[in-house]
């Protein structure tokens, strides 16, 4: 309560002198305003004679007694009118009274009861008394709302901190209720959501409503005119007509006062509003808004990290869903129905697998599938090929390295393992990896401790980790080019994919599922295998497996012309061993395998002349019509293309 009474005029009244010691040793020691009231009135009493000391405040047209001291008498209203209109003092046959400010601007006033007396002389001194009081009260509130303020930001403080730490946002709505009732000692507190669109705000924690959630329109009550304006609002005990009893029929539940303050977002635009409700003493105070201003500051925080956050998961736990849905091993032949109980049995445990398998084969899509199907699947899935890794590489890409620990390490660095961690670490071509590599992943793999080069902080990781191959590790293992401790670390569960020319009864299944996945990439109509094309896939040995077939089929999807695929589209890659690729031919009639050949070899003629026909016919010793008979004859379909 700032004062505003200049004192100079009574430093030399006797008795003001005579008080004031005895005030500025209790202001000291003071606890609170009421009991430092109560004391300072008895030490006047000592040097007044004085049957009643009251200090008094007017406040909305009524007078309350703050402090007394001695026999208490009914209020002279009339002299406290007067003190309160003229803001000077007065006094009368048996009163005198004092304003504690000039013009009476806090409403607080000094009142003696001087029954018996002559009173008239004793204004001087009830006006010094009070000035003294006023400076001494002063002292006290400040120190004490100092001293309130100081415990108030340290609880702060500390629910902010904890709010910081709740990630999930229904429990950190109930945190923050819990916390603003408990500082500013209010019955009940909700947080307000502003859904701009739907022009609602929701409520929480909201009692005795379903759900827990009041949906309430953002212009309805106090928090409607809070979130509408970005300004706080309280309403007094005595302003019942400002409070939405609609809202209080929800919840079942009466407001006496009630406190609400703007939440604001990182934009400084409103997002929602803070409000607590009956003061379980009073009226909310200033000192109470400004403590709910500042909690809201943090809650604000606290909600759009927690939002964002839970955005965060929601778009990895969506991407992770997508990720898994397009991980799929097609195929009904018994070794793959047998692979997909087995990946679905070992997918729920954290086992440590070695896929086998020819290059090909789908080793990272069977290490896609374990992951996917695992409690980690929402977690990262980190793929290393080991045979791309130098060994002084491979240190550094699974473990990390710190700025400064070689040449070219201008920053610090987190290591696959890192990257994995509560997820899976596929490492492929592990056969391939170096016996210092293995000696150093098998100590991970048995502390699951990582140490990043250059570094010295141990870093704990629990990522899984699934290992492929397509060597024979067990004759690496014989002639020590494997360690047999990793090797048996590695291999506790063991799947081994089948190559693709076992897999007849799959091959136009999947020729069809990657036609059709990269014809919708590709936004052209799906495109179908004819009989004779479907029989020559199958009749093909597939030496490049499952990523033969997939290249084949982007490249159909991309650049094929028809519809219909026939068997003369279907141009297979050439061996880089130099075997023939199409052993299927050594079941044909020497009619059907020459055709065949004949086929193959204009088309690619054709192709090396980049569609020049005169310049294919040249290379092949025709002349250019007798390419284009031979075309006729042998039922290809080639586009006329113009000489170069």
């Amino acid at each position: 309560m700032p004062h505003s009474r200049d004192l100079s005029r009574y430093e030399l009244h006797p008795i003001a002198a005579e008080v004031t010691p005895k005030l500025l040793s209790l202001c000291a020691e003071a606890v609170d305003g009421a009991s430092f009231a109560k004391e300072a009135l008895a030490e006047i009493a000592s040097v007044v004679e004085s049957r009643w000391l009251a200090l008094v405040r007017a406040e909305r047209g009524k007078w309350h007694v703050l402090a007394d001291f001695g026999k208490a008498a009914p209020l002279p209203l009339d002299l406290l009118a007067d003190v309160l209109d003229d803001g000077a003092p007065t006094s009368n046959e048996q009163w005198a009274a004092a304003p504690l400010e000039e013009n009476c601007q806090s409403g607080e006033a000094l009142l003696l009861h001087m029954s018996g007396q002559d009173v008239g002389n004793q204004a001087t001194t009830v006006d010094a008394l009070a000035a003294m009081m006023a400076v001494a009260l002063d002292v006290v509130r400040r120190r004490l709302a100092e001293s309130r303020r100081v415990r108030r930001l340290d609880a702060i403080l500390e629910i902010a901190a904890e709010w910081q730490m709740t990630q999930e946002m229904s429990l950190l709505l109930e945190k923050m209720a819990i916390a603003s009732t408990r500082l500013l000692e209010a019955e009940r507190a909700s947080i307000f959501l502003w859904d701009k669109a739907a022009k609602i705000l929701v409520g929480r924690p909201a009692l005795g409503v379903e759900n827990g959630e009041l949906r309430i329109g953002d212009s309805v009550g106090v928090v409607g005119r809070v979130v509408q304006t970005g300004e706080a609002c309280r309403v007094d005990a005595d302003e019942p007509q400002a409070i939405d009893r609609s809202v209080d029929q929800k919840l079942s539940f009466r407001t006496r006062n009630l406190l609400c303050v703007p939440l604001f977002g990182s934009r400084n635009e409103v997002i929602g509003a803070f409000e607590v409700l009956n003061k379980s003493a009073g009226d909310f105070s200033d000192e109470d808004m400004q403590s709910l201003t500042e909690l809201a500051t943090h809650a604000s925080i606290a909600l759009q990290n927690t939002e964002q956050r839970t955005q965060l998961l929601r778009t990895r736990d969506q991407m992770a869903g997508e990720a898994s849905r397009s991980v799929r091993m097609i195929g009904d032949c018994p070794a793959i129905q047998a692979l997909r109980i087995t990946v679905e049995r070992v997918a729920k445990t954290d086992l440590a697998v070695l896929i086998l398998g020819e290059n090909g084969t789908g080793k990272e899509v069977v290490a896609q599938s374990i992951h996917y199907q695992s409690r980690r699947w929402n977690e990262p899935f980190v793929a290393v090929n080991c045979a791309a890794l130098t060994e002084t590489l491979l240190e550094s890409e699974l473990f990390g390295h710190e700025k400064g620990a070689f040449t070219d390490a201008r920053e610090t660095r987190i290591g696959k393992f890192e990257s994995a961690s509560g997820g899976t670490l596929f490492l492929d071509e592990i056969g391939d990896m170096s016996l210092g590599g293995q000696a150093k992943l098998l100590r991970v793999l048995e502390e699951k401790i990582v140490v990043r080069v250059g570094g010295s902080t141990p870093i704990p990781t629990n990522a899984r980790v699934l290992a492929a191959t397509n060597q024979n590790l067990a004759q690496l293992v014989r002639e020590k080019r494997f360690r047999e401790d990793l090797y048996f670390r590695l291999n506790v569960v063991t799947l081994e994919l089948p190559p693709l020319r076992n897999r007849a009864e799959d091959v136009v299944t999947l020729a069809e599922f990657f036609l059709e996945t990269f014809c919708r990439q590709a936004r052209r109509r799906p495109m179908k295998f004819s009989a004779n094309a479907k029989k020559r896939l199958v009749q093909h040995s597939w030496p490049g497996n499952v990523r033969e077939m997939r290249n084949l089929m982007e490249r159909i999807a991309y650049l094929g012309g028809n519809d219909v695929i026939s068997s003369d589209e279907l141009t297979f890659t050439a061996s880089p061993s130099g075997e023939s690729v199409d052993k299927s031919r050594l079941e044909q009639t020497l009619t059907d395998a020459t055709r065949d050949f004949q086929i193959d070899y204009i088309l690619q003629q054709i192709e090396i002349a980049r569609g020049n026909m005169s310049e294919a016919a040249r290379r092949m010793g025709l002349h250019r019509t007798n390419l284009y008979r031979k075309i006729h004859q042998l039922g290809m379909k080639v586009d006329d293309v113009t000489d170069g």
